[in-house]
């Protein structure tokens, strides 16, 4: 998934080569619910998402901008994903993935709960949840 090159001048089609695959967003879904995990954290995810899928996502994530990794702050033997602004930026389109799931599937009570909050006030949710993150990347 490492970007080389644009395959076209379409927006849609240059973000796809960046996080359009089927794992990618899971990843940035779970940095941006706890941002700053480890390796071992990913692979707890209820998809499961095989190891060496993992690391070649982690990497073009990492090689794209949308992560950063860091040292881990309480072990040697780990590193720190964490998203970079370029992968916050991300947040309203999570948000509107999440409401067209919501229309189309049954989703978890604790998404519902969230998505309450969301059509409340979309800008006002978006806005809370990106300063979240950049206060989550200064710790």
């Amino acid at each position: 998934m490492k970007v080389t090159g644009k395959r076209s001048d379409c927006p849609i089609g240059c973000s796809l080569d960046v996080w359009g695959d089927k794992w990618t967003l899971l990843i940035i879904r779970d940095l941006m619910e706890a941002n700053g995990r480890t390796y071992g954290d990913f692979l707890k995810s209820p998809e499961r998402i095989a190891t060496n899928i993992l690391a070649s996502r982690l990497q073009a994530l990492e090689e794209n901008q949308l992560v950063v990794k860091l040292e881990h702050p309480d072990s040697k033997a780990k590193v720190l994903y964490k998203l970079t602004q370029k992968g916050i930026d991300l947040l309203p389109i999570m948000v509107e993935i999440n409401l067209w799931a919501e229309k189309y599937f049954t989703i978890p009570e604790d998404r519902k709960a969230m998505l309450e909050e969301v059509k409340k006030d979309k800008d006002g949710f978006i806005k809370k949840m990106t300063k979240h993150l950049i206060a989550s990347n200064e710790n």
